[in-house]
């Protein structure tokens, strides 16, 4: 990964989350009524969120997990009702603060006792190793914007400071996804998500094999979430 192409790369995520479709975002994650297609998006971000929380143990009491590129919260919430100490983050600082906002205050730092679950937010990189170190991680489609081996890289430097788990989606390379990809370049420049980067699992399985960074690391359990406009895979890593 060139820190400057992550950068740029980051940088447009950033507006694009924090400015042109904050709103959009969060009422996509609230239960306000949304459009028919949007709606499959909805459905099919649960079902992935729902995937990524059953890799995780029932009992997450004394576990610290860190949701990266955690949107307004709702997978950080339901870790720390496991008893996890969640930190998330995401590039996003009006994303972050509608999260605070819909946070239960029984799940805030300041109210949560020693042996309870807590969710601590905030904006800024995900791979900021001032954030500290984590029993497991979560990336829900925060990684999906960048190429295969911006991704390996991104979860060498995760890894490195993870000791049990990753749990990480990306997009599947196939025809339908591309052709979606194609049509969303048709819409005015403003109105556009970031670029998606489809990538082939064999392709990720390999490079995760073959980084030096993830030698104590194994992909076991995938899955591919398709939910009308809503392609995802996800993918767990479990260290040895």
């Amino acid at each position: 990964m060139t820190q400057a192409t992550y950068l740029e790369r980051r940088g447009k995520i950033e507006h694009y989350f924090d400015r042109t479709a904050a709103d959009t975002w969060a009422r996509l994650t609230s239960t306000a009524p949304v459009s028919g297609i949007r709606a499959t998006v909805r459905a099919g971000r649960d079902r992935m969120r729902s995937t990524l929380l059953g890799w995780l143990p029932e009992d997450l009491r004394g576990r610290r997990l860190l949701d990266a590129g955690c949107g307004t919260g709702a997978l950080a919430v339901e870790a720390a009702l496991r008893g996890a100490k969640v930190v998330a983050i995401d590039l996003s600082p009006t994303l972050v603060q509608v999260a605070r906002e819909r946070l239960p205050v029984h799940l805030r730092p300041e109210e949560a006792g020693s042996d309870g679950g807590s969710v601590t937010f905030h904006s800024g990189d995900m791979l900021d190793a001032g954030l500290g170190s984590f029993d497991h991680v979560v990336c829900m489609d925060s990684l999906i914007h960048y190429r295969a081996g911006d991704i390996v890289d991104a979860l060498g430097r995760l890894a490195a400071r993870t000791s049990t788990s990753i749990v990480f989606t990306f997009a599947p390379s196939n025809p339908l996804l591309a052709t979606a990809i194609t049509v969303g370049r048709l819409f005015p420049r403003g109105d556009r998500a970031p670029f998606i980067e489809p990538v082939a699992e064999r392709k990720l399985r390999s490079r995760i094999a073959g980084a030096a960074e993830m030698t104590d690391w194994t992909a076991t359990d995938t899955q591919r979430i398709k939910s009308g406009f809503y392609t995802s895979q996800a993918l767990r890593l479990v260290h040895a």
